[in-house]
């Protein structure tokens, strides 16, 4: 009877644990198990490395500041050219300020968020930045709606310590050709647009990044250059080569030539 019992036991749902945010200042929520994985060195870059990217930068750095200090924030869209610094802004500004708890949840657990909310709201002593990367839905996607509800207009709202920071390619986080579908075939077409388009305006702040220029590309790698002490006479030349063999210039350009350069000048970063 008593191997029956544990077997049963083994089938049945597990109980989540009661996640200790004073272990880590980074977790990865995962849906499954419903755990707060710690995270112990988030990769990310330092602040002054991100070049270009001033205006935003100094925007999000403002809104952060403000959750931190415990006043009222906004949510936060960071959206446009790939590449471009919107997931290492959102890393950056987490380390800029000590005591924020950075929990990361993936595209695919929109659905939990629900359940990783009422975690959160449940450690009040702790503040928390909600960060999801390449955030955008598709026509059969439906989670968005669970997602509206719970950034706004929910009975219970989102918890006041914490941020959602998403990233996406995106401005309205869904493919032109949905809303268009939904113009030609909707008996209303303007409500039907209107309910897709609502979810981008949970986000208060939105935060636009575009593609750089040759100055802001070159900029970025002497950044990077100078900081790894680097030393080569010809990286101007050879970082826009570099560039024109990609085909674009971005931040994530200029960070994979210096990933080559380190590699061909022997030196570690």
């Amino acid at each position: 009877m008593e191997r029956i019992a544990q077997a049963l036991e083994r089938l049945g749902p597990t109980r989540p644990q009661t996640p200790d945010f004073s272990i880590a200042d980074a977790f990865v929520f995962q849906a499954e198990t419903e755990r707060f994985v710690p995270v112990s060195s988030v990769n990310r870059v330092p602040l002054p490395l991100l070049k270009g990217i001033d205006r935003n930068r100094d925007a999000l750095l403002a809104n952060t500041e403000r959750f931190a200090g415990g006043l009222p924030a906004n949510n936060a869209l960071l959206w446009g050219a790939r590449g471009m610094g919107k997931s290492s802004l959102i890393k950056a500004a987490h380390g800029a300020f000590p005591g924020l708890k950075l929990v990361e949840i993936h595209r695919e657990d929109i659905g939990a968020l629900p359940r990783l909310l009422a975690s959160l709201r449940g450690a009040p002593e702790h503040r928390f930045i909600l960060f999801c990367d390449d955030l955008s839905f598709e026509a059969a996607d439906t989670s968005y709606k669970s997602l509206k509800a719970v950034l706004e207009g929910g009975i219970e709202g989102r918890p006041g310590n914490v941020l959602l920071y998403a990233t996406s390619n995106r401005r309205h986080l869904m493919p032109r050709e949905m809303v268009e579908n939904e113009r030609s075939t909707a008996i209303n077409p303007s409500e039907a647009v209107e309910e897709k388009l609502s979810l981008s305006d949970r986000f208060g702040l939105w935060i636009g990044f575009h593609n750089c220029s040759q100055d802001e590309y070159l900029a970025m790698v002497r950044g990077y250059a100078e900081h790894y002490g680097l030393d080569d006479a010809d990286v101007t030349r050879e970082a826009l080569e570099w560039a024109r063999g990609r085909g674009s210039r971005s931040g994530r350009v200029a960070w994979q030539f210096i990933q080559d350069l380190a590699g061909r000048l022997g030196k570690q970063l």
